[in-house]
């Protein structure tokens, strides 16, 4: 690295805990040498490379706790089903997509029917009149339910699912399965490189990727791994949500599939919006119904014993409070067999934790259990008139993603994006996190894009306290970003009021209230620049 010509990036406001005036920072090959002024900066590294900023924000880059690759960017590709604003828009957009693409299996994504006008979901027939005979598969925005045609249903002809309704729980992950054959491997190369161009624009340097059987499979996931193993570009940290039952599995699957733990997409349930998160209490629009739950309290409870022996990261999709209850009993089962230091040191992760109540939080808190979350499902589905309220009526959605009690229990949070379920751009979940649509949930700015940066590589198990920050010593790690006006949050406010006052000593960020997130200039990833 001492051979490694430096690049001082000059006139900008460079995001830094310890140097929150400094407008220059100097990178050596893959780290961050030094930070201050332009003039120190000129005088210290007169043979530098100089990047003039123009006074834009130098921010550590972002990390995306949650996403899957390949579904995100067949969205980029593909069918994109997120603008529909009613049933006929949706069928309009299959038909249309149909005849642009004669004689192809069809593949789509992001109808919601939460906010249509009628709430109507398209029967099967009406799909096979979008798209005659082929096979199509169009998954709702959670994922979790999917609308088929009847050429696709044929192929696994086991199904007992209604013909005519929207696909949930096993039937689903079947029909899923087939659709994702059907696909060629140079459309998952193109699909993959799609999402993985559009995380670098948005300023992201690395994602959690979570696979596993159910999710894309495992030619999926190895042909991601080949793709991503030359370290040049966004970092895939992968985990595989496959369950086992002995620590020997545990160390064979980790090594079988490169993965950084045995986590992510584990289906403990469902999603909300689909009906099948798995609650205590029927849904207020379903009475009778109570989710799906993939994972008996036998299995969570094999699973955690078996990774935590040996020492390897466990993880569960948890959205519902009878999932959440079922992995808090079981995680007290394994700490009082292995003790809290034994289970703090496997960083074991809950994907989405949306209903968790004070006394699960404190004792996840206490246990050094991660929580990954996505703050824009709340900003998109939350409120007093939003799908939660919908599915669960207005006071059990109020305690919905409930991150400053989570984190005032001391549990670690990492935020994501689910993609393709929300879109890769963090400014939106800071926003969403800082601006919770529950008084009392929300947190801090400050803490939103710490746990949108530090928080994903704390979750990685990259604890070093300096990755994912801008100071000497740091992973060269950062995205340049066109902003205007800057806020300072005073150290000691606890609502949304800010300060500009130099004297905070807070590094500034961007005044995220209008809604339009910064637009990203340049990415840069230990030293290498992936987009700009």
């Amino acid at each position: 690295m001492n051979g490694s010509p430096t690049s001082l990036l000059l006139g900008g406001r460079i995001h830094s805990p310890s140097h929150p005036e400094a407008t220059a920072m100097a990178v050596r090959g893959e780290l961050v040498v030094w930070l201050g002024s332009d003039e120190l900066g000129r005088e210290q590294f007169p043979q530098a490379e100089v990047v003039e900023l123009d006074g834009a924000l130098v921010t550590p880059a972002f990390v995306d706790s949650h996403v899957h690759l390949t579904e995100t960017g067949l969205c980029h590709v593909g069918l994109d089903l997120r603008p529909a604003t009613s049933a006929q828009h949706c069928l309009q957009l299959i038909a249309d997509y149909a005849a642009a693409h004669p004689g192809e299996p069809i593949r789509g994504h992001g109808w919601d029917e939460s906010g249509w006008p009628d709430a109507r979901v398209p029967d099967t027939a009406a799909i096979d009149a979008a798209v005659g005979d082929r096979p199509a598969y169009l998954s709702r925005a959670d994922v979790h339910s999917a609308l088929a045609s009847t050429a696709l249903r044929n192929l696994v002809p086991s199904s007992t699912a209604d013909p005519a309704a929207p696909l949930t729980g096993d039937a689903h992950h079947r029909v899923r399965a087939a659709s994702g054959r059907l696909l060629t491997a140079a459309q998952r190369a193109e699909a993959r490189a799609a999402a993985l161009a559009a995380a670098a624009a948005a300023g992201v340097v690395a994602v959690h990727e979570c696979a596993g059987p159910d999710i894309g499979g495992a030619d999926d996931w190895r042909e991601l791994r080949a793709v991503c193993d030359n370290g040049s570009g966004v970092e895939v940290i992968g985990y595989w949500g496959e369950a086992v039952r002995s620590a020997d599995r545990a160390r064979e699957l980790i090594a079988d599939t490169g993965a950084r733990g045995l986590g992510g997409d584990l289906f403990v349930d469902g999603a909300l919006g689909s009906r099948t998160a798995w609650l205590h209490e029927p849904y207020a629009d379903a009475p009778g119904c109570t989710g799906v739950r993939h994972l008996d309290a036998d299995a969570v409870t094999a699973h955690l014993r078996a990774c935590t022996e040996a020492g390897v990261t466990a993880g569960f999709h948890v959205i519902g409070d009878a999932a959440v209850s079922s992995v808090v009993a079981a995680l007290e089962q394994v700490v009082d067999r292995y003790g809290v230091a034994a289970v703090a040191r496997c960083g074991h992760r809950l994907e989405h934790l949306e209903m968790v109540s004070a006394e699960q939080a404190a004792k996840l808190g206490a246990w050094g259990v991660i929580a990954s979350m996505q703050p824009a499902f709340d900003a998109r589905w939350g409120g007093a008139d939003g799908m939660y309220a919908q599915r669960l009526g207005a006071e059990r959605a109020a305690g919905l993603n409930p991150f400053a009690l989570l984190a005032s229990q001391g549990v670690p949070l990492a935020f994501g994006s689910d993609s393709p379920v929300t879109g890769l751009d963090p400014w939106a979940a800071v926003r969403a996190a800082a601006h919770h649509r529950t008084p009392g949930s929300a947190i801090s700015m400050r803490a939103a894009f710490g746990a949108s940066t530090r928080g994903g590589w704390r979750a990685a198990g990259v604890n070093d306290g300096i990755t994912g920050t801008l100071v000497p010593g740091a992973p060269a790690s950062y995205a340049v970003w066109e902003t205007g006006r800057l806020a300072v949050q005073a150290p000691r406010d606890t609502v949304q009021r800010w300060s500009t006052d130099p004297r905070a000593r807070v590094p500034a960020l961007p005044v995220l209230d209008a809604g339009a997130s910064p637009r990203c200039r340049r990415t840069v990833h230990r030293g290498v620049v992936l987009y700009g």
